[in-house]
């Protein structure tokens, strides 16, 4: 059966079994008799925490002011850091997942104290968290970058469908399936290939269609053009971004791509070989043969977030749209980056490389002064759409699904191309690993901390 981290579908909740106790950087305040008060936590070790851990450290460091080894601390129960872009790469036979995997511990240097537990609930009226080991962990200054839940469990037999190597079920969602989409893509010598998509926010947004178009170019490059390709999404179009919707759906049109809006996996029959989709018109079902099935499962806030004075009723964290600073005057030191966040933009890596210095500016203002600065998130974000084995459509945009090209003056980025496929393929993941978790990758400003 498939591990806790899928079946439940939380990043975040991965507890690691052979760290019990806190690794602090190295001083005296933080003895392990005591409580130990952090001038700023962060929840979580995923790329917002990482990135913007590092960046709060800079920052003070180049201020003049440094913190002392251990006064910034990350909490997370996860064994493993995973580069998730990644997986649709491993998906498509690109690169070995085990390119995008790396133990959580190895990757906090030894200034930021690591607490290798989950953390149970949040106390933003006392400034502390408790673990799920119940240890209270104080803060002056908390950052929660946290994640998002992803809900495989919500959908009827798809956890024994993803478990059983016979079913033709896979996902790029999770890093123990990733690698059996390859399988499946690779296996099919025809039928129809069933790919989807909920309504609702996910990750990475254009994810469940990058690896779609990559398996009908490998379909079509490997001569098995009888194989019936079909997009089944809960939205009612290809793409948010009305720009860059329509010249996919004309994509989608040219090479005969079946189009199915406004439906929602709700069910997987693996032995059947059936997907049962809810139509969003009449909440009518629709019982849909396949040979390979590809699931994008439906996700939301972690659970610790459910019922949290630090949560909005929905259960993400509530922060200032510009700012990043929690919207509650009485959780003034609480800022939010990342999935977690109720950031009304696209969930990727790419805008945590633009909110990352925005919160970092306005925390260290509101530490150094008690006022936040005057740093502005512009809801900035980008999705790399594979479209094929060399070619990619870059899409960029900001608040209001306005576009917000970085390129547009050179390409038109509704056009996919080789020099954008080389980037999302080889450019982003050694940046990732190289620059961007060490806090000095910066998006399109690249290693140079913007000016606010």
């Amino acid at each position: 059966m498939l591990s806790i981290n899928l079946a439940k579908g939380v990043r975040y909740s991965s507890q690691r079994s052979s760290i019990k106790q806190i690794r602090f950087a190295t001083t005296a305040a933080a003895s392990s008799g005591s409580q130990h008060k952090f001038k700023v936590l962060v929840v979580g070790g995923g790329s917002g925490g990482l990135s913007v851990a590092r960046q709060i450290y800079n920052r003070f460091e180049a201020a003049g002011k440094p913190l002392a080894d251990g006064d910034i601390g990350i909490v997370d129960g996860a064994e493993d850091h995973y580069y998730q872009p990644g997986r649709t790469l491993v998906g498509s036979g690109l690169k070995p997942k085990s390119d995008f995997s790396r133990p959580l511990a190895s990757l906090i240097p030894k200034n930021i104290s690591f607490i290798a537990e989950n953390v149970k609930s949040f106390s933003p009226k006392s400034s502390t968290v408790t673990t799920v080991n119940g240890r209270d962990i104080s803060y002056e200054t908390l950052v929660v970058a946290a994640g998002i839940q992803s809900n495989f469990d919500s959908i009827k037999g798809l956890p024994d469908a993803l478990a059983d190597p016979a079913s033709g079920v896979s996902s790029i969602y999770s890093y123990q399936t990733c690698d059996k989409v390859w399988s499946e893509i690779e296996g099919l010598n025809g039928g129809n290939a069933v790919f989807t998509q909920p309504s609702g926010i996910i990750k990475c947004a254009g994810a469940p269609q990058k690896i779609m178009w990559m398996a009908w170019d490998r379909f079509r490059r490997t001569s098995r053009n009888d194989i019936k390709v079909d997009f089944y999404t809960g939205m009612p179009t290809m793409f948010s971004v009305k720009k860059y919707s329509d010249a996919l759906d004309v994509l989608r049109q040219e090479r005969g791509v079946g189009g199915h809006f406004g439906h929602d996996l709700v069910a997987v029959d693996s032995a059947a070989r059936k997907a049962t989709f809810k139509k969003a018109a009449d909440g009518s079902s629709v019982s849909v043969d396949y040979t390979m099935l590809h699931v994008t499962p439906p996700m939301g806030p972690l659970n610790v977030f459910k019922g949290s004075l630090i949560a909005d009723a929905a259960g993400w964290v509530p922060v200032d749209k510009s700012t990043l600073q929690h919207v509650n005057p009485e959780f003034s030191n609480v800022f939010a980056l990342g999935d977690c966040s109720s950031l009304p933009t696209s969930k990727t890596a790419a805008a945590i490389t633009a909110q990352a210095p925005v919160l970092t500016e306005n925390l260290f203002s509101f530490v150094d002064t008690g006022k936040v600065g005057n740093a502005t998130y512009d809801g900035y974000t980008s999705c790399p759409l594979l479209t094929g084995y060399g070619e990619l459509m870059l899409a960029e945009f900001k608040y209001g699904l306005e576009p917000k090209e970085s390129f547009g003056e050179i390409f038109d980025q509704t056009k996919s191309n080789r020099f954008f496929y080389h980037l999302k393929k080889d450019v982003f993941p050694y940046t990732y690993w190289n620059y961007m978790i060490n806090g000095q990758w910066f998006g399109s400003k690249g290693l140079t901390r913007p000016q606010f």
